[in-house]
């Protein structure tokens, strides 16, 4: 958990926002929501999977020279 102390003349509003801030930046967040509920090692391994090849589609790889998706090689 992140510390964080107000400073003189900080409004609760600026407080908080920073709090939120070092949450994000810490991951603490992120490992909180990720574990509200069981996922089997099966499903890890699907979602890594999906995520692989979602991150392999954006990047463009597999494609042909000419830029169009293709089977073959000319």
């Amino acid at each position: 958990m992140p510390d964080v102390e107000r400073q003189s003349g900080e409004s609760v509003d600026s407080l908080l926002k920073r709090f939120r801030r070092a949450l994000t930046q810490g991951g603490q967040l992120r490992d909180y929501r990720r574990r509200q509920r069981f996922i089997s090692r099966g499903e890890l391994r699907r979602e890594k999977q999906r995520k692989a090849i979602r991150r392999l589609r954006r990047r463009g790889a597999g494609r042909s020279p000419r830029g169009r998706p293709g089977r073959y090689e000319s």
